[in-house]
């Protein structure tokens, strides 16, 4: 089937783990055609969650993406993508990319244990990125549903802009409209009393369309005047719709299809894109506009290496057409690939089209220069444009990783390459200092779900071990520094001298390399060489062997040689200068604070408490959720939380669960400093 812009609507389904994602995910697809019998985790045979350890572990690990076409005649056919996103805070990687490719985000919230910190966190991110909301209630049929504090739930957390478009009715078994109609009874009360709410919050945004619903009333308004202010509204954040629904029985789902075709915003409706063309500062914002005649702009936001197919570059189409055979360069790329295969996707399985119109959702296959976020265009005009970056969380957790068997090591860092491009929460890092490989991602889940994934997908079994914690090493006070390097060998020798003084930056602020040289002291020519010497100096470590940060070095004098001054003495110069002002200016080791969240059962609130004193964490706060959940929110050395996992799980009976962002560095304490300088001078002195 063909189809416009006008015609697609990208909605990605987000919210906390159990709210239902998945069962509301094929729901759709089965109402929409799609399938012809609606898949369900229990028995494995779901459209979204086809990987095997998906199946095993029974929730989303990863996003999955397919497609309805759904229409009230004689209105033209709606083209639906819909992305399942996983809701488990350790797996945000794939649900935050997900953002980069739909008009809505729609939150699905338990009609049972309503909202959920996931809910607020999804909300949020939606909001930052300009993305219009709705919210969906699931389960509104479960014996423990309560439609009603839920929906006063979702008003008080996110605003009185959150209101209902249909209403629960006969206990949860179907819903009623209370958008277009002002009649009626519902498990709400009377259907008039919410209507009269949207109406008047959706006229509100628009000065023409409030004086004629003024002057002539509701019925004075036209359909097209109501459909406009209704998506000015979701543009702005004036209206975030609530829609009920039960997954499992069917009740509201052909309600929830029916408002995305009237409803949500098309791709040229919605708010545009955040692309910007340039680096840095000199970056301007530039208009994608969704013209099938104009150049080609698609950002590609997931990448799958599929083991039939080869690498799969899932894209959304933001400009132009891309069809079969067009030609199309990557980012800033010279030499363009050509468009052999072009897809759509239905979780596992890809489905061969002509082409992709603007608003659409595509991939293509078997072109290795592909990456997450890369650009694709099909003009030299169009290189050096980027979108807006998503932003993603640190990765934090960490383990050091190696092939189990000797002669796997290749295959190994292939494998974790290919991970790494799928998930941009999870990376691969070769520490120098400890010659490890070491693996990071979100949590103790995440990680081991990769290793999982490495043997599984892959074949490469791994051992792994805790890596050494990201120390860093900064100063807290001015000094100067001075070295002369002179060195004779019987032929020319080696003379340079330099003098510098060191101060600190504020936390964050890198490192910074000032040139204060009066009268040549120094050769223009040799001062790279000084700069050299002190960042040696500042990947290496002073006093711990840790990377230093956060401070500015200034060379303000020095002396050198006609004949025997070189680069070699300039460089030895300036390093040891470098380290005779950090030992005068109160050198500090600098250690990873996290922001740590814990879900576990209240009665364990005490033993959690008492675990996370002992750990010098700073609690800052608590949650009490529906179903007897606390969340408790607190800053930790990341130091201190090796084997946490093992500790909650054992305090709470296996039901704790906690999630890291990374917060910022902080001073040691001097034991611990002291410590690790002690453990450092051996090693210093051997090298």
């Amino acid at each position: 089937m063909s189809y416009s812009t006008e015609q697609i609507r990208n909605v990605a389904l987000a919210g906390h783990p159990g709210a239902g994602k998945t069962t509301l995910f094929e729901a759709l697809l089965h109402a929409g055609g799609a399938v012809q019998t609606a898949g369900t985790i229990e028995r494995g045979s779901t459209v979204s969650d086809f990987d095997p350890i998906e199946k095993q572990r029974g929730h989303s690990l990863d996003c999955a993406i397919a497609s309805i076409d759904h229409g009230t005649a004689p209105n033209p056919l709606v083209h639906l993508n819909l992305i399942d996103t996983p809701g488990y805070p350790d797996f945000r990687g794939p649900t935050l990319s997900a953002l980069a490719a739909v008009e809505t985000l729609a939150v699905v919230v338990d009609a049972d244990t309503g909202v959920q910190y996931g809910t607020r966190r999804m909300m949020d991110h939606a909001k930052a990125r300009g993305l219009c909301r709705a919210i969906v209630v699931n389960k509104i049929d479960h014996d423990g549903a309560d439609v009603a504090r839920v929906l006063n739930d979702i008003r008080e957390t996110f605003g009185a802009e959150c209101l209902p478009l249909n209403l629960p009715a006969d206990g949860g078994k179907r819903v009623v409209d209370c958008f277009g109609n002002a009649g009626g009874d519902s498990d709400l009360g009377a259907v008039g009393e919410w209507h009269q709410k949207i109406i008047d919050q959706v006229v509100e945004i628009n000065e023409t369309v409030m004086e004629h619903y003024l002057d002539l009333g509701e019925g004075g308004l036209s359909g097209q005047e109501l459909h406009d202010a209704f998506e000015q509204c979701l543009r702005e954040g004036h209206l975030v719709p609530v829609l009920f629904c039960s997954a499992r029985s069917g009740a509201g789902i052909a309600e929830l299809l029916d408002t995305a075709e009237r409803l949500f915003p098309h791709p040229g409706e919605a708010n545009p894109p955040p692309f910007a063309k340039g680096v840095g500062e000199d970056a301007q914002p530039i208009a994608a506009t969704p013209d099938p005649k104009a150049h080609v702009i698609a950002d590609v936001f997931k990448i799958v290496n599929d083991p039939f197919v080869g690498k799969l570059g899932v894209f959304r189409v933001y400009q132009g057409t891309v069809r079969k055979d067009t030609q199309l360069f990557v980012d800033d790329g010279k030499k363009p690939f050509k468009v052999g295969h072009l897809f759509k996707l239905k979780g596992k399985d890809h489905v061969e089209i002509e082409q992709a119109v603007p608003g659409d959702i595509a991939a293509v296959a078997k072109v290795d220069e592909l990456h997450f976020d890369a650009v694709l265009h099909d003009s030299h005009d169009e290189d050096h444009i980027h979108l807006a970056p998503l932003n993603f969380p640190r990765p934090m957790f960490g383990l050091a990783v190696e092939a189990a068997s000797k002669g796997q090591e290749q295959k190994l860092s292939n494998a974790l390459h290919k991970l790494a491009e799928e998930d941009p929460c999870f990376h691969v890092e070769h520490e120098t200092e400890t010659n490890e490989t070491v693996v990071r991602g979100l949590s103790d889940l995440h990680l081991r779900i990769n290793l999982d994934r490495l043997k599984d997908k892959y074949g490469v079994e791994v051992q792994s071990r805790p890596p050494r914690i990201a120390y860093r090493e900064t100063v807290a006070g001015k000094a100067d520094g001075h070295h002369r390097h002179k060195k004779q060998t019987g032929g020319a020798g080696q003379f340079g001298e330099v003098f510098l003084r060191i101060e600190p930056l504020p936390r964050g602020g890198g490192f910074e390399f000032v040139d204060e040289v009066k009268g040549g002291t120094i050769p223009g020519q040799f001062l790279p060489a000084v700069e050299k010497g002190v960042r040696q100096v500042l990947h290496d470590g002073a006093v711990a062997g840790y990377p230093i940060q956060d401070v500015r070095v200034v060379v303000y004098d020095g002396k050198y040689h006609s004949v025997d001054s070189k680069e070699v003495a300039f460089v030895a110069a300036g390093k040891k200068a470098f380290l005779d002002a950090i030992g005068k200016a109160r050198p500090q080791v600098l250690e990873p604070i996290v922001d740590l969240e814990v879900n576990a059962p209240e009665q364990h609130m005490g033993d959690i408490s008492g675990g996370l004193a002992s750990k010098r964490a700073r609690i800052n706060g608590t949650d009490s959720l529906r179903g007897g959940e606390i969340v408790v929110r607190a800053q930790v050395p990341l130091s201190e939380l090796e084997g946490y996992a093992a500790e909650l799980k054992s305090v709470t009976a296996g039901r704790g669960r906690y999630s890291l962002d990374f917060s910022h560095y902080e001073p040691v304490p001097g034991t611990v400093q002291q410590k690790l300088v002690e453990a450092y001078k051996p090693r210093h002195e051997e090298d």
